[in-house]
């Protein structure tokens, strides 16, 4: 861990720390401490100076904790394997990065910062410092790449389900990845792999959830962060073990079930379900009506040439007439 980032940590509990006294633990000078608090602007974190006093957060910051996150209270049936970051480009990458894992084990990584972070085609994912979960799992999945139909919606179910606790809103899903608390956006999934159609095959599992984020001028779209939800949220800590302990269970029910199982749960949960919908991809944009997905997980739209089974693109409430189409 770098200074800056022990310097954090000392501050994190939003109490007055001297310079002195921060110097004196990490065994620098009252110098090196200030350029060490400059450099936390760069994450976005405000410290304010406290006359004859030293130095404090703005607010407390809720900062991971390997040994919170290895609770015992965290049951999976696979052993994991833990990587816990201050900084990385993107959890999703560092573990695609990594030796192939066994069918009976289960990496995670997870950060309080990425410098790259990745949405769903290419896009960027906002990650401000230790504001929301960015978390990656990496399993192998034995029914093969052409058995894994439908398993964005799998985890999305999971999550919602990991989440919706410490919630006083309903956690929606809006098809292929995202979850939502009405019509804004409070999380999305990334599924990467590597492996053949019809043998075992590696898997990333990445989830992005909005938990203590305050501001994200850059995000084009709607979001609402979790804290917004409930007026007693716990920490990250224990929203992470909550989130791990579900996919984990989903992965390994998909694995030997496919998607069916989780099917009825993600209707039921579904935001935009018997509604008139865009569905924009690369080449055209189809409009019709939403009814669900099949075994799949493919998106059903009944359009004027009938039901299309759809695998790929953006959905959009219609903005149109709604009354364009019979």
């Amino acid at each position: 861990m770098t200074d800056r980032y022990q310097v954090l940590r000392l501050l994190a509990d939003g109490g007055v720390h001297s310079g002195t006294a921060i110097g004196e633990v990490l065994g620098v000078s009252r110098a090196a401490v200030w350029k060490h608090l400059q450099q936390l602007s760069e994450l976005g974190i405000e410290v304010q100076a406290v006359a004859g006093k030293g130095y404090q957060l703005a607010a407390p910051l809720d900062l991971l904790d390997e040994e919170a996150l290895r609770h015992p209270s965290l049951q999976t049936d696979e052993p994991l394997q833990w990587s816990v970051f201050a900084e990385i480009d993107s959890t999703n990458a560092y573990l695609m990065q990594q030796a192939p894992v066994s069918s009976d084990s289960l990496q995670i990584c997870v950060a309080e910062y990425q410098t790259a972070g990745r949405g769903r085609r290419g896009r960027q994912w906002q990650s401000p410092f230790a504001s929301n979960i960015y978390l990656s799992l990496k399993r192998q999945f034995r029914c093969g790449l052409e058995g894994l139909g439908g398993l964005s919606l799998a985890v999305g179910v999971a999550c919602a389900e990991a989440l919706q606790p410490f919630s006083q809103r309903e956690i929606g899903l809006k098809w292929p990845n995202d979850l939502r608390i009405g019509e804004q956006k409070l999380g999305g999934v990334l599924i990467e792999l590597s492996g053949e159609a019809g043998g075992p095959c590696q898997v990333v599992i990445g989830v992005g959830v909005n938990v203590r984020m305050r501001s994200a001028p850059t995000i084009d779209q709607p979001w609402i962060a979790l804290h917004q939800c409930s007026p007693r949220l716990p920490g990250r800590n224990t929203l992470v073990r909550a989130l791990v302990e579900q996919i984990a269970r989903m992965s390994a029910q998909f694995d030997r079930e496919g998607f069916s199982p989780f099917r009825q749960r993600y209707l039921q949960r579904d935001v935009y379900l018997d509604q008139r919908i865009d569905i924009s991809s690369f080449q055209q944009t189809i409009s019709g009506i939403h009814h669900g997905v099949d075994e799949t997980g493919s998106l059903l739209l009944s359009t004027v040439n009938g039901v299309e089974r759809i695998q790929v693109g953006d959905v959009s409430l219609r903005g149109g007439n709604p009354h364009a189409m019979a």
